[in-house]
């Protein structure tokens, strides 16, 4: 299995995402849905290369319910996570990586562990 359908993959196990409409393009790729809205577009590249360095894309953030939920879907596939609780905002963060590398930041408000 490639990168991308990892990547894609990921995203459908781990976020709850969809596979939906992507307009033809000469570049493989996937559009990655949450309800009717396009969140995620992946497109294949072999311009891009792993570097020990973080590039100026850090993470990515979303926010979402079900903190319990998340937390049992990232051990159950063994994916490490770091936490964060901001009391006075009352917000539990989960940081952790996709396939590609790329941060992810999760944020869940009222959720505690």
């Amino acid at each position: 299995m490639n990168l991308l359908t990892q990547v894609r993959d990921f995203y459908i196990e781990i976020l709850g995402l969809t596979e939906g409409f992507r307009p033809q393009s000469t570049i493989r790729g996937f559009w990655l849905y949450s309800g009717e809205r396009a969140l995620i577009h992946l497109a294949e590249s072999d311009q891009h290369f792993a570097s020990e360095h973080q590039g100026y894309l850090d993470h990515i953030a979303f926010q979402t319910t079900g903190l319990k939920t998340m937390v049992e879907k990232l051990n159950q596939h063994e994916i490490p996570f770091a936490q964060d609780y901001f009391p006075e905002i009352n917000m539990t963060q989960l940081f952790f990586k996709d396939p590609a590398g790329t941060g992810i930041e999760i944020n869940f408000v009222n959720e505690l562990l």
